[in-house]
């Protein structure tokens, strides 16, 4: 695999949390204004995020935000919550099927979260999706931590 679309190490990567990556969309026009994921690089083209979790034994790879309010992202690079290989939206308690992101309990029940392509090969996780590139490890340059004020999950 290219180097250049390394994304870390397969033990770098939380098996009950998510590791959080930034991305360049290749073609900009498939970028939402409304996802909280959103920020801009240097030379102000679009960034977005990602969530890398193995926590369905499988290594997978998300679009960073939430799929019942898409301005809230899962991770807000502390890394998300995941239990019994589902991620969790904190702020309102939906669960992600970790291994192909199907919400199955919360009010977005039936979406599913936007996959990243990821493919592991000699130890490490490589950015697998003609739609990204690879910019680095931790968040976008966002617009915020995406939550709003709205009350969250855990009272918050």
């Amino acid at each position: 695999m290219d180097e250049s679309h390394r994304i870390a190490g397969v033990e770098e990567v939380p098996e009950e949390s998510t590791l959080l990556a930034t991305l360049r969309p290749v073609d900009a026009e498939t970028v939402d204004e409304g996802e909280g994921d959103l920020g801009e690089g240097e030379d102000g083209s679009p960034e977005v995020e990602a969530v890398v979790t193995r926590a369905a034994g499988e290594v997978r790879a998300f679009r960073n935000y939430c799929q019942h309010w898409t301005d809230v992202r899962l991770d807000k690079d502390d890394g998300a919550f995941v239990r019994n290989g589902e991620v969790f939206c904190q702020k309102h308690g939906a669960t992600f099927e970790a291994d192909g992101g199907y919400c199955n309990f919360g009010p977005c029940e039936g979406a599913v979260l936007e996959s990243v392509g990821v493919a592991v090969a000699d130890g490490a996780v490589y950015l697998d999706d003609d739609a990204y590139e690879f910019v680095r490890l931790g968040p976008s340059a966002g617009k915020g931590d995406g939550s709003g004020s709205r009350i969250d999950f855990t009272g918050n």
